[in-house]
């Protein structure tokens, strides 16, 4: 059965030679033999490398650029990224661990999040790292630790705006939330703070994520230079640091286009100057997770069987959900779309089929692809998942059936 070939840009940001997808230089096949088994996810260095730099040109210089690490916590990207960025932002005591091993200096550090145990906070306020604070009661007890700890903890307010992000993937602030101080509250807490003598940084303003309009993520920040500026006026001192967040986006399905990311650093050049009237000396920081990483991975599996049903055609592979919960479809799609996949030793091969690719859980859930055109692939070939760099194996349900955890490789 002749398939038409379908358009799809995130299939072109690697290279192909051959038949073969190349990834860290390498063919895929040869990269799976040294891995040694499928299913794996595959990490491209010089792409992580080519994203910062993406950024580095766009964004105005004074802008300090942090990776939020929960996209990604593979201890070889933290390390890497590390020597990219001027900070990283974590969400547990795990992250802190892996974060604290890299060269990147603690009070770069930076801990959001809600429900945060004192173990946790024990541990970031006796190594330096800044948390950022997701409510008042989550201050005293900060207060409290320091005093036993004989440390003044440095400390910055999570914000929770009285604005969303608009067109945002997923909407991380305005209304009731479970994430921040709401904006009106913030007053208020900045007295405490200082009766509390703790060492206060700054906000951190996160609003939305992956977003694909330039215009929306450009309204977000006028927004959120607004509402810093409106609530530093409370602060006796200057604000050293402000965390716009990010909420920048990565194409995932057919039709979605890029984020003009030159539009948005032109927006921040225009408005910056004015900004710096009220607060000349704060350090900006953009927090990105996904847009840093996402499109660098791939995540492989190899296909067991070749099964039909009724004139429908599957592609039985070693991995699924279990491994990559989002291209399931699972992990925040509220109508399932199919994520770029391919057959990856077979990338530029003339016959081609409607198939679904399915793993081998016990549950109609374990989904790959929905009636996808592929290559016609045969038992042996290896599929690949693209834009699998960020949020694949660790927002996973790794133990579901207890198969084999699949490996993680940086090239």
């Amino acid at each position: 059965m002749s398939v038409p070939r379908p358009q799809h840009a995130p299939l072109a940001q690697f290279e192909v030679e051959g038949d073969c997808l190349q990834i860290g230089g390498m063919p895929l096949t040869r990269l799976a033999e040294r891995v040694g088994r499928t299913p794996f996810y595959a990490y491209d260095r010089a792409k992580l490398t080519e994203r910062v730099e993406l950024l580095r040109r766009h964004l105005p210089p004074e802008i300090h650029l942090h990776y939020a690490m929960k996209a990604n916590p593979m201890p070889a990207v933290v390390q890497h990224m590390a020597t990219l960025v001027d900070g990283i932002d974590i969400a547990s005591g795990g992250e802190q661990r892996v974060a604290l091993d890299t060269p990147m200096a603690p009070h770069l550090v930076s801990f959001a999040g809600p429900g945060k145990s004192d173990t946790d906070l024990s541990c970031a306020i006796a190594a330096g790292v800044v948390l950022n604070m997701e409510s008042e009661a989550e201050m005293e007890r900060i207060a409290v630790i320091g005093r036993r700890l004989s440390i003044k903890p440095r400390v910055a307010v999570r914000v929770n705006p009285d604005f969303e992000l608009k067109s945002s993937g997923m909407k991380m602030g305005g209304g009731p939330k479970q994430f921040g101080v709401d904006a009106e509250r913030v007053p208020a807490m900045l007295e405490r703070i200082r009766a509390l003598e703790l060492d206060f940084q700054g906000f951190h303003i996160y609003s939305g994520s992956q977003n694909l309009k330039a215009a929306s993520i450009q309204d977000a920040h006028e927004k959120t230079f607004a509402l810093a500026i409106r609530l530093a006026a409370h602060w006796p001192g200057p604000l050293r640091t402000l965390n716009i967040g990010g909420g920048f986006g990565i194409p995932y399905f057919p039709g979605e286009e890029r984020l003009d990311l030159a539009a948005v650093g032109e927006n921040l050049k225009r408005i910056l100057p004015d900004v710096r009237r009220d607060l000349p000396d704060t350090e900006i920081v953009i927090e990105l997770g996904r847009y840093l990483v996402a499109e660098a991975g791939i995540y492989v599996s190899r296909v067991i069987e070749r099964k039909e049903s009724r004139g429908q055609v599957y592609l039985v592979t070693d991995g699924g959900l279990h491994h990559h919960l989002a291209a399931s479809g699972n992990f925040g799609q509220v109508i399932r779309k199919n994520y770029p996949v391919a057959i990856g030793n077979r990338m530029n091969a003339d016959e081609r089929e409607t198939v679904s690719v399915v793993g081998p859980l016990c549950t109609p859930l374990d989904l790959l692809a929905d009636q996808m055109s592929l290559a016609k692939a045969e038992v042996g070939d290896l599929v690949v998942v693209f834009q699998s760099g960020a949020y694949g194996l660790s927002a996973s349900p790794v133990a579901f059936l207890s198969h084999p955890v699949a490996l993680e490789v940086l090239v």
